[in-house]
């Protein structure tokens, strides 16, 4: 069984940590830590010019990213025909009703505050992975799209 692709766009290298050690024994996690860079990723530009063609099978996008934010992110890509059903997770610290508001009405696929709990973060993290990268069933791939990185 091929491993699912996850796009972690996190800039805090605790939370990074944290999850790598969640999901990479069952997923390849690839991580940016600015908003630039998840859209250079995505769109395959500047230092991401050569990755495989496709797209992650999940996104897990913190919104306080430096250079672009999460929302800003999140935005580019529900606006993009090429990026757009990709599952975006927000997984952010903010509990703010307006970034929740927000997030919803750009497209997000779900909005999770980080547990700030070791044990907790890890729990939700990993059923985040479960779910989204191995439960859901990505939409099928129209002609002309590129596929997922592995499919």
């Amino acid at each position: 069984m091929k491993l699912k692709t996850i796009l972690l766009a996190e800039d805090s290298p605790m939370d990074v940590e944290l999850t790598l050690e969640a999901l990479q024994l069952h997923h390849e996690v690839i991580v940016v830590e600015d908003g630039v860079a998840a859209l250079d990723f995505l769109h395959r530009r500047e230092k991401y010019a050569n990755r495989e063609a496709g797209n992650p099978d999940l996104i897990l996008l913190d919104l306080k990213l430096p250079k672009l934010n999460g929302l800003e992110v999140l935005a580019a890509i529900k606006k993009s025909d090429l990026l757009k059903t990709i599952p975006v997770v927000v997984l952010t610290s903010s509990k703010e009703q307006p970034d929740l508001k927000t997030a919803y009405e750009l497209g997000a696929n779900a909005y999770v505050v980080k547990p700030v709990v070791f044990e907790k973060f890890m729990e939700a993290v990993r059923q985040i992975g479960q779910f989204w990268a191995n439960l859901n069933e990505t939409p099928p791939v129209t002609p002309g799209a590129p596929s997922g990185l592995h499919g």
